[in-house]
């Protein structure tokens, strides 16, 4: 296996990033996750777009979209699979060990892990942890991902492959990797990206090709919405036969199933809308 590393190619089990890397240290870093597909990329315009609105965030110089594009390019030649999860992560650099950074730069890694295919239908639990929607890294994608790791440890130990959080005022917000949408009435919702939720590439093409809305919803919008269905870069749209202990359609829900195939046909048509 072959990842990018600073400027080029290097074997895995080789590369090496410093032990004071901020990355690593504090938690001083963004990444985006790139599905691929046969070697060739999905969306990478609009994730690499989405890296650049993390750093200005961060605080951190901004990435240069050749160079990650290159980088891109060289990890996916060099390791052919039929479906992968591009990793590119981007962090503060080496620096001290507390919270200011260094002079030495960022560290640029990319690297490429195979993946499979998602079930069409999975279960979610709700969990007692909030979104702060007014915090200092609301809407980043930065590798400060704890919180995250701890919630998902609960969904699997739910038998569930998401666990989803409200925000501090009691609004629905976001899973731990992905974007939820409800049906109510025949009509697709999301919460808005005020409710503190990260702006979903997969999220923004499913609001762009089924019309859905941008709404305030209460939590408990989960216990009465007539389907549920959730949007990452790696599951595309995914109907949800479970929250809790409540049943939901999966993929007999017919809006559900309707943006299922919205999704895969525009997908098919355009790897970089």
């Amino acid at each position: 296996m072959k990842i990018w590393l600073d400027g080029a190619l290097q074997d895995i089990e080789s590369a090496r990033v410093s032990v004071l890397d901020h990355g690593l240290t504090v938690g001083d870093g963004i990444f985006e996750t790139v599905k691929a597909v046969e070697g060739r990329t999905f969306a990478l315009t609009r994730h690499l777009d989405r890296l650049t609105r993390s750093a200005r965030g961060l605080g951190l110089p901004e990435p240069d979209h050749a160079e990650i594009r290159r980088a891109c390019a060289a990890v996916l030649d060099a390791n052919p699979m039929p479906l992968g999860r591009l990793r590119i992560t981007y962090t503060g650099g080496h620096g001290p060990l507390g919270s200011d950074r260094g002079e030495h730069g960022p560290t640029l890694v990319v690297a490429l892990g195979e993946t499979g295919r998602r079930p069409d239908s999975t279960a979610a639990i709700t969990v007692p942890w909030t979104r702060n929607e007014r915090g200092a890294l609301t809407g980043l994608k930065t590798t400060s991902y704890a919180e995250n790791v701890v919630a998902l440890a609960r969904a699997h130990r739910s038998g569930a492959s998401e666990a989803l959080f409200g925000n501090t005022v009691g609004l629905l917000c976001e899973g731990t990797g992905s974007n939820v949408f409800v049906v109510l009435d025949g009509e697709i919702h999301t919460p808005p990206l005020a409710s503190g939720c990260l702006a979903g590439i997969t999220r923004e093409l499913t609001v762009e090709w089924t019309g859905a809305k941008e709404t305030d919803l209460p939590l408990d919008v989960l216990e009465r919405a007539d389907e549920v269905f959730l949007t990452s870069t790696l599951r595309d749209v995914q109907a949800v036969h479970r929250v809790d202990d409540r049943e939901l359609p999966g993929m007999d829900g017919p809006v559900t199933t309707k943006a299922m195939r919205i999704f895969a046909e525009r997908v098919g048509d355009d790897l970089d809308p």
